[in-house]
């Protein structure tokens, strides 16, 4: 009985009353509760963050859908609005166009006045001319003259009209 081993057991069993009568067991229960406690405490706090996270995720994520869906109506508009100011310019361009047309057109119909006009001068002159040469031919005396030029002066006013 007086081996090693056995004042090794007798001096753990006297370590354990010291341990037991000092309190040191409650003292480790007590740690060991109150780790314990830490430990839920903190699960407690990583449960309240990942419920407040996901709150986060959720208010981000319906954000970004309200935003995509305001791009989507802002690209939409842009897209409207590139039409309709499309549109615009294609009338006025044609407007443009149709007025352009169409003063081409009066200065046109009034070159062409213009040209009937000188022909028609023209050819009273050429006809007075030759009306003057043919009756001066077939006329003789001062007579034939007055009545050739009152003739010619009334057939030049009225070509002229």
């Amino acid at each position: 009985m007086l081996t090693a081993e056995f004042w090794v057991a007798v001096a753990f069993v006297a370590f354990l009353a010291i341990v037991w009568r000092v309190g040191g067991f409650s003292m480790m229960t007590s740690g060991l509760d109150n780790r314990a406690k830490r430990v839920r405490h903190e699960l407690d706090e990583a449960r309240r963050l990942r419920e407040e996270a996901a709150a986060v995720l959720a208010d981000y994520k319906r954000r970004r859908a309200e935003a995509e869906k305001e791009a989507e109506a802002i690209v939409a508009n842009a897209r409207e609005d590139a039409e309709r100011l499309a549109a615009e310019g294609h009338a006025r361009l044609n407007e443009f166009v149709a007025r352009r047309t169409k003063a081409a057109e009066a200065k046109i119909a009034q070159a062409e006045a213009q040209a009937a006009a000188q022909v028609r001068a023209a050819a009273a002159d050429a006809a007075v001319k030759v009306s003057e040469t043919l009756l001066r031919e077939r006329f003789q005396g001062a007579a034939a003259q007055d009545l050739v030029r009152a003739s010619l002066g009334d057939v030049k006013s009225r070509l002229q009209a």
